[in-house]
């Protein structure tokens, strides 16, 4: 289902493009997860404001941002799941060619699909978000996420909350990690009942595992 609405809405061209990089994918078995509970889940704090580009995303495409309040819900880690985070993070990073907003659009800060081809860190997430949720994945466990990288500069990544843990498609990585084995400072995400709603995270790792880098 993941790779029918991808093709869907490639050229002829990308779509030879886009076989033959899902043939040539090394897809490993799902990761064995364990350890404590806080390094495989991480805990969602407080409602706290969302970034100022998600409002502005939602103020130009209010239907891609329209819901009511569900219960939250987390996607069973299974064989074929895995391989279709692993095969929707490798393309997307493939495929979109990174771009500032400053270069893009001539505005610090712009959210928006790179159906262009072009975009940063959030564009990349936005769509793979968009492509899950088109492939019937539910909404309550693809939560688009701010963090902090190791040089404090903000970056944004989506989390994948499964029944094994918290796993982070990143357009800088190529592998999907546990939340806590990314090096990242965890700031703030979308709320699983409500994707309007933001939560601050509680990064509750020991000091060692903080600062283990990649």
């Amino acid at each position: 289902m993941v790779a029918t609405v991808i093709t869907k809405a490639l050229s002829a061209t990308s779509r030879i493009g886009l076989i033959a990089a899902v043939a040539a994918s090394a897809i490993g078995a799902v990761p064995a997860v364990a350890g404590p509970e806080q390094l495989v889940h991480i805990r969602a704090s407080q409602v706290t404001s969302p970034p100022v580009g998600w409002v502005e995303f939602c103020a130009r495409q209010p239907g891609e941002c329209a819901s009511t309040a569900t219960a939250p819900r987390d996607i069973a880690l299974s064989p074929e799941v895995w391989k279709d985070m692993v095969r929707v993070n490798k393309w997307v990073n493939k495929t979109i060619k990174p771009l500032t907003d400053l270069e893009h659009w001539g505005v610090v800060e712009r959210w928006s699909y790179p159906d262009d081809g072009y975009g940063d860190c959030e564009d990349y997430v936005l769509l793979k978000r968009r492509i899950f949720i088109q492939s019937g994945w539910p909404r309550e466990s693809l939560l688009v996420t701010v963090v902090r990288d190791k040089n404090e500069e903000g970056h944004a990544v989506l989390t994948v909350i499964t029944d094994k843990g918290d796993y982070v498609l990143d357009n800088q990585n190529e592998d999907i990690l546990i939340w806590s084995e990314t090096g990242y400072r965890f700031v703030k995400r979308q709320s699983q009942s409500d994707p309007k709603v933001w939560v601050s995270l509680d990064d509750l790792r020991p000091a060692i595992a903080t600062a283990t880098s990649r």
